[in-house]
């Protein structure tokens, strides 16, 4: 649902900076650019820095004010580098895509950045639900305003990924029953193979037993893996008397 998290960006001062976060934007699937009250734009030099995102620029719509960006939010993030006085909720970048994720299929999330020398004033803060704060070098915080946007667009897109990619369902897995039934196996073809002897087979078998619970293989992973230890044995299947 990235397609309404939009990016707005305030009173920002050099136009390289909305071309470099059209940039950053494009490559993480972000479309929607918001800019408030920007020095220059449309600009040459916002256009080169985009680099093949000039339709993000061409799209973005310019604003007179905060308020205007994010009248139909009810989700207002902003992005700030210094930790206020006063308390705002505070996340970190990847609370952040995770509560915008969570809010844009209902209803449009803006994700705002302040101007490169002073960033967001306090009574712009006051129209964020919450402050995203991306730790830093203490020593060297200072972040330009684009490698923010890029954060954020990374956290944004790992997270929609993350929420839509399929994991495997717990009735994939194998059963106990099915485990157990490769445990004998195994045990018998690395004792036909002769990879085992009494005084290790208990203590390596301890072992492979918490390697392979640990990868919580399918089904149909514990039949690939028997079907080889039947390849190995020369044989289709094992014997009737391994506890299958």
């Amino acid at each position: 649902m990235t397609n309404n998290v939009r990016i707005v960006m305030v009173q920002t001062s050099h136009p390289g900076n909305i071309g470099a976060a059209a940039r950053a934007m494009k490559n993480m699937c972000l479309s929607e650019l918001v800019l408030v009250d920007p020095k220059r734009f449309p600009c040459d030099e916002a256009t080169v820095r985009a680099s093949g995102a000039d339709d993000l620029l061409a799209s973005a719509r310019v604003v007179g004010s905060l308020a205007d960006a994010i009248a139909d939010c009810r989700i207002v993030i902003g992005a700030s580098a210094r930790l206020r006085s006063v308390s705002w909720p505070l996340v970190t970048p990847r609370e952040a895509a995770a509560l915008a994720l969570a809010e844009a299929p209902t209803a449009p999330v803006s994700i705002v950045f302040g101007r490169e020398s002073s960033g967001l004033s306090n009574d712009e803060l006051d129209l964020c639900t919450h402050l995203v704060h991306i730790p830093t070098n203490p020593e060297y915080s200072s972040l330009n305003v684009a490698m923010a946007v890029q954060v954020l667009a990374y956290e944004l897109m790992v997270a929609d990924i993350d929420a839509t990619t399929p994991t495997e369902s717990m009735e994939d897995v194998a059963s106990n029953a099915e485990m157990e039934g490769f445990f004998g196996h195994l045990e018998q073809a690395l004792d036909e193979i002769g990879f085992t002897d009494e005084r290790r087979s208990a203590k390596l078998m301890r072992r492979l037993r918490r390697l392979f619970h640990r990868a919580t293989p399918a089904s149909d992973e514990i039949n690939i893996l028997r079907g080889i230890l039947s390849a190995a044995q020369g044989r289709k299947s094992m014997r009737r008397d391994a506890g299958d």
